[in-house]
């Protein structure tokens, strides 16, 4: 007998769904029976991914207090019930000194990784807490957030202040049975590699940054929806206030 999916029943909202990781997350949700609704800036390439993986997409900006008061009503309107809320949009400045980081470059950092959890939960929390209904909230942090490199200093102090909110949340919001856990990959070959590294992502350029991972390469966009899926499914009901390092032992 084949095993029942994991998330079957369950509706998710994952942000930057349209390509990376998020989109391995949307896809692994669906796999594993989950409804969900991605979100993307990229309204071309989030309806290509929508069509493809069998998802609701709707074009949003995750700085915005108004997209994601859309966002919730579409996952509403579609789905009848909003469960799982994956905050995996992101964004990083290129590979500098960090006296050379501009007031824009800092602005993009905390904006988007940052004030843009400060809005999820902010707009959403209010569903799961009048309705009285368990929630999920899953952060994509980064192992920057706990073992930091040079040079991308305020990029690194994002992803810690996200897992410092996410643990902080954990413990406020348990007693309503609304857990809060994050997934930190290691460098990937995703659409920002390029920043991180400083040069253009080819496998050459990477090996730098994979030399320093036990298991020998970058996480994978199944990586991180396979440690997503399971923190969203019932197998972790137990689990809260977790940073999940998907890292081949880097954070080791």
């Amino acid at each position: 007998m084949a095993p029942q999916p994991r998330l079957e029943g369950k509706v998710a909202i994952v942000t930057g769904g349209a390509s990376g990781f998020g989109k391995g997350i949307a896809a692994k949700y669906v796999q594993e029976g989950a409804r969900v609704v991605i979100a993307d800036l990229s309204e071309e390439a989030g309806q290509a991914v929508a069509q493809e993986l069998g998802c609701h997409f709707v074009t949003g900006d995750v700085t915005k207090r108004e997209d994601w008061e859309s966002l919730l009503k579409a996952a509403l309107h579609t789905f009848g019930q909003l469960d799982i809320v994956v905050n995996n949009a992101g964004a990083t400045y290129a590979n500098k000194p960090t006296d050379e980081v501009t007031e824009k470059d800092f602005d993009l950092v905390m904006n988007v990784n940052v004030k843009s959890i400060y809005f999820s939960t902010n707009v959403l929390l209010p569903y799961f807490l009048e309705k009285k209904r368990p929630g999920c909230f899953i952060q994509v942090a980064s192992t920057a957030g706990v073992r930091p490199r040079p040079r991308l200093t305020w990029y690194n102090a994002s992803k810690a202040t996200v897992i410092n909110a996410t643990k902080t949340m954990a413990v406020e919001y348990g007693p309503q049975q609304i857990r809060f856990n994050a997934v930190s990959p290691v460098i990937g070959s995703t659409g920002m590699t390029h920043l991180f590294i400083g040069m253009s992502n080819t496998e050459e350029n990477r090996k730098a940054f994979e030399s320093v991972v036990p298991l020998g390469r970058g996480s994978t966009p199944e990586d991180v929806a396979n440690a997503c899926c399971y923190l969203a499914s019932d197998e972790a009901a137990f689990i809260t206030g977790v940073n999940l390092e998907v890292d081949g032992g880097r954070c080791v």
